[in-house]
């Protein structure tokens, strides 16, 4: 029998493979192509690896009961992971080092819109 810990953790997971799930269809209606999900590295992960025309948009997706917590949940220290996978990434993809490249962030709530924010943050934070 599963252990509450093991169950809570097994119902996170499936919350955000939803909410990578919703932003990435959201994204596509707004034009994007999705490149990569869940992409691992041992220095870090990146939700959705998108792209629109010339510019690749790592994107961090963050699901909470309100946008407001989903919004104050990206914190430095994952920033610096994410673009340190995002570095990895480039390195295996290189067909796409000529291309501009962006941090966004998908914020996720029950019954709502996802929310994208464009450039939620920098590659130098």
């Amino acid at each position: 029998m599963p252990t509450a810990k093991a169950a809570k953790r097994t119902a996170a997971f499936r919350l955000g493979v939803s909410a990578e799930s919703r932003a990435a269809l959201f994204l596509a209606a707004k034009g994007y192509r999705t490149l990569a999900k869940r992409w691992k590295t041992p220095v870090g992960e990146i939700d959705l690896v998108m792209r629109r025309g010339a510019l690749i948009v790592f994107v961090e997706v963050k699901a909470r009961a309100k946008l407001d917590a989903a919004a104050e949940a990206v914190l430095p220290r994952q920033k610096k992971r994410i673009v340190a996978a995002a570095e990895a990434w480039l390195a295996a993809h290189p067909e796409h080092a000529g291309y501009d490249m962006r941090f966004d962030a998908v914020l996720v709530a029950p019954g709502r819109l996802p929310q994208h924010i464009v450039s939620a943050f920098e590659a130098e934070s």
